[in-house]
């Protein structure tokens, strides 16, 4: 199993095979500082590769998910310098962190309670294959508000709530709460308290324990690559996926112990 790497912002769980990551910052709202993004995206890192890892939450300490990116460090280390190439790297380096969450192999849920603002919370939760929510948290996407643009988030705004809703609530720096981003499609579960949120968390991890970890991998491998392409193209690149799958070690099991009447050996039942 791979070792965790030592984190200051992020506080880590590994139990079963699932990963929790807190976003551990309540003094600041759990901001997407520099630090922050860095450990984040080692984590993320560190997993890729591990099959052992079946999935992973995010969530925020404090009753905040994430309040967005650091308007401070926008403010002290970019705009009063005007370093534009350094405006470009940090921006770069955010894109980073929302393909890491948006490829990675494992399932990845995002659970918010509390305020998520702005490109932080917009730009994860909509690279995260299941959104939970509160039914009362406090949703906004604030960049035109104060002058800037969603730029690294949009396509994956897009991807997640379409076109023409993606395009309005982020030109019209929309606010808007926990239920309403359930009717939106952006939140999947909507629940009234944490103790609901966790208990849909759960049920989601007893599925996601139950299937195939490869599988999985594979699934969201294709899915990254069929988006956009030409039907033949499709066509072409879900055979290919699928008859590496056929022959796996994986598929072998399963149909084995579909005909043996029992569970595969990769089911874990959470305890």
């Amino acid at each position: 199993m791979t070792k965790l790497p030592d984190t200051k912002t992020l506080e880590l769980e590994l139990q079963q095979g699932w990963l929790t990551i807190w976003f551990n910052q309540p003094d600041n709202r759990n901001a997407l500082s520099d630090a922050l993004v860095a450990e984040l995206a080692a984590v993320l890192k560190s997993v890729r590769d591990d099959r052992s890892v079946r999935g992973i939450t995010l969530r925020g300490r404090g009753g905040v998910f994430c309040a967005g990116a650091d308007l401070k460090n926008f403010r002290e280390n970019f705009q009063q310098s005007g370093d534009r190439a350094a405006i470009i790297t940090m921006s770069t380096g955010a894109a980073e962190i929302f393909d890491l969450v948006n490829t990675a192999p494992q399932v990845v849920i995002v659970l918010i309670e509390g305020a998520a603002m702005a490109g932080g919370f917009f730009g994860l939760s909509c690279c995260a294959d299941v959104v939970i929510c509160e039914s009362g948290a406090r949703f906004a996407m604030t960049e035109t508000a104060i002058g800037v643009t969603p730029a690294q988030i949009s396509p994956f705004v897009i991807q997640k709530l379409g076109y023409a809703t993606g395009r309005r609530l982020m030109l019209t720096a929309a606010r808007f709460d926990g239920s309403e981003a359930h009717q939106l499609g952006f939140a999947d579960f909507v629940a009234d308290d944490v103790a609901g949120l966790e208990a849909i968390e759960m049920q989601l991890r007893k599925q996601v324990l139950g299937s195939a970890p490869g599988a999985i991998a594979a699934t969201k491998e294709l899915l990254g690559q069929i988006a956009g392409k030409p039907r033949d193209e499709v066509i072409r690149l879900a055979a290919e996926n699928f008859a590496d799958r056929m022959v796996s070690d994986e598929a072998k099991e399963g149909v084995a112990s579909f005909f043996e009447k029992r569970k595969p050996s990769w089911v874990v039942k959470p305890e």
